[in-house]
């Protein structure tokens, strides 16, 4: 019995699927070719089929390789239904990835993982048995997943003693990894502007009194103090609302039930 050849992630943005997916290649040893769905949609006539053998041939030659595409709803919508789309080229692009999935050779290892923040306009074709057949839900990170989030996000930056990680990943529920390496940055920010401002006044003062200038001090290394984050949080703002993730929980469970699989990573 022949393997499955792919894969589908679907779920809320910036909930890490494309680092999934290099993780997928990285531990099984294999290439990695990552294509962005609209990046097949060139204006020229007939060079979207073009780009889409040039791109299989290339996995192929690169075997063993995962490819993977981003954004699959930009171009496996459910044809006939793109309105506004010139000469279907979004039909055409879907046909032929169609048409290079099934004439993929058993002994060229090639897996294809999809990833997608719309499955339920993504054409059915797409999802049959022997294509995309196995659909996998990536939620909202717990409580336990975004503290790991913090420590990826702050493993190289010097964080203050009184920044509390824990406390941080309780108080960020709902928020999607994206959303909380927003926080990080902007929490960075303001401890590079404090450390800034300091530098400058200390220029100031040292400026009017030059006689009184501090021997052997050192400077301080800008810290992300729990007072930055304070000020971070206060313009945090979700990106996944709750009507929008009870509808990825909605189509996760309808598809659990039609299929039997399909339930959260």
């Amino acid at each position: 019995m022949s393997p499955s050849k792919g894969v589908m992630f679907y779920g809320p943005p910036g909930c890490g699927k494309t680092l999934l997916a290099k993780a997928i290649a990285n531990e099984c040893q294999a290439n990695f070719i990552s294509i962005k769905g609209p990046e097949l949609l060139p204006m020229w006539f007939g060079e979207s089929e073009a780009n889409v053998r040039e791109i299989f041939d290339k996995a192929r030659g690169s075997a063993p390789c995962v490819l993977f595409f981003d954004e699959l709803d930009s171009v496996a919508t459910q044809r006939g239904n793109s309105v506004g789309d010139a000469g279907g080229a979004a039909d055409r692009v879907l046909n032929q990835l169609l048409t290079e999935m099934d004439g993929m050779n058993a002994k060229k290892i090639v897996f294809i993982i999809g990833a997608t923040n719309r499955p339920d306009i993504i054409d059915p074709a797409l999802l049959r048995p022997g294509r995309l057949d196995q659909l996998i839900y990536i939620p909202l990170p717990d409580v336990e997943s975004r503290h790991q989030i913090f420590r990826a996000c702050l493993r190289k930056s010097p964080v203050a003693k009184d920044v509390d990680l824990n406390a941080l990943a309780k108080y960020t529920q709902g928020f999607s990894g994206a959303d909380i390496t927003e926080i990080c940055q902007r929490a960075c920010k303001y401890a590079i502007r404090e450390n800034i401002e300091k530098d400058m006044e200390k220029e100031r003062r040292q400026k009017e009194n030059p006689e009184a200038m501090e021997e052997d001090e050192v400077d301080e290394v800008a810290e992300i103090k729990a007072a930055h984050f304070e000020e971070s949080m206060r313009y945090a703002r979700r990106s996944v609302s709750d009507a929008d993730i009870r509808k990825y929980q909605a189509f996760a469970q309808t598809l659990q039930q039609s299929r039997g699989f399909g339930s959260e990573f």
